[in-house]
Parts: structure tokens; sequence; C-alpha cells
């Protein structure tokens, strides 16, 4: 009974922490007006740069990757890893699918990244890496996030992630990634994708 209350209330909680718009917010706050009205109209980090604040894009990145790592990593404490994973992967529904914007939110990259050093590091080490070395050779941050989203699950296998929660939950939570970003996957097919640095339009993520 209490592992059942501990996944419900890691279910709702992580749920409402990774509905929490940060990007919205923290762009109201700045004067800049509603970040959904430009670009690609996400509450993500990537859209709030299209500001022109890279200050207001990086709290936002950080906020967002926090809510589902510390969410996680409080789970994780009371009620154990599984139940921790489940309350992170919720902040990244939560992220997605915010109840107070009409289910209208990010990509959730910032949160798949933010859960993973709290709950597997096999998956941190195999993201991170992939992230950063994809983008310093593409400057295309969703095929950076889709190369980073396709390698988590059988790259943290291959360094020693065995739970099997946690393996089905990259898994699915990789698969949720391709879904938020199918639009990117049809630039990308097109080579119409943008790039940092390459023009004034910056890549949706």
């Amino acid at each position: 009974m209490q592992a059942w209350m501990g996944y419900g209330a890691a279910v709702t909680c992580g749920y409402l922490a990774g509905s929490i718009p940060f990007g919205l917010l923290i762009t109201k706050a700045a004067g800049l007006g509603d970040i959904r009205a430009i670009g690609s109209k996400s509450i993500g980090a990537t859209n709030v740069l299209r500001t022109g604040r890279k200050d207001l894009a990086l709290a936002t990145l950080l906020l967002d990757s926090l809510k589902a790592g510390l969410v996680a990593f409080a789970f994780t404490w009371f009620f154990g890893r599984e139940i921790g994973f489940v309350a992170g992967a919720m902040a990244f529904v939560g992220h997605c699918y915010p109840v107070w914007l009409g289910f209208k939110g990010g990509k959730g990259v910032a949160t798949y990244a933010g859960l993973l050093p709290f709950t597997t590091l096999p998956g941190f080490c195999v993201a991170a890496p992939v992230w950063l070395i994809v983008f310093a050779l593409t400057r295309i941050s969703s095929l950076a996030a889709l190369s980073a989203a396709v390698l988590v699950p059988p790259g943290a296998w291959l360094l020693g992630e065995r739970n099997e929660v946690v393996l089905v939950g990259l898994t699915l939570l990789s698969i949720f990634v391709f879904w938020t970003h199918r639009a990117n996957i049809g630039r990308l097919l097109k080579g119409t994708e943008p790039r940092f640095g390459k023009s004034k339009a910056k890549p949706e993520a």
C-alpha cells in the first residue's frame, strides 16, 4: 500500500511541478510579453532565446531542468529510486502538457536532461557528451536532442543500468522526445532546420 501511495504522489507532484511554465513566467516578469506569441510558440529555453535575452534563456534552462531533477531527488530520498524516476518522468510530461496552459507546453529536453543525473548516472553519461558533440558539429539543437534521446536507453544499458523501470522509462521518454520534435524532424529531413550562428532564426528544441 505504501508503495502505491508513493507512486500516486510521484505522478501527481511530478506532473504539477513539471507544469510550472518557467519560460513564460520569466519572460512576462521581464516585460517581454507572452513567449507563446513568438517563434515556435514553445515555453522552453530555446524559444526564450529568441527574445535576445541569453540570461533569461539560461535561467529557463536551469529551472526547467531542476524542476524534474529536484522532484526526482526528493521522491528517491523518501520512496526509492524507481518512484523517484517516475516523479521526474511525470515532470517531463507536465512540462510538455501543462494543465495551466491548456496542455500546450515545451518539448521536454531540459526536463529529460534534468532528471538523468538524479536517477541514472549511466543515462546522464550518455546524454551529456552526445548532445555536446552533435551540437558542436552541427549547431542544430534539435538534432543534438534527438541524437541524445535515441542513444540514452541502449547507452545506459551498456554502461551498467539494469533497473527495468528506469530502462523502460528512458525508452518511453525518448520516444516522447521524438513526438514533441516531429515538426523539427520534418525540417531536418528537408534540410531546412536552422542552425545556431548561421542565421537570425534560432532552432526549435
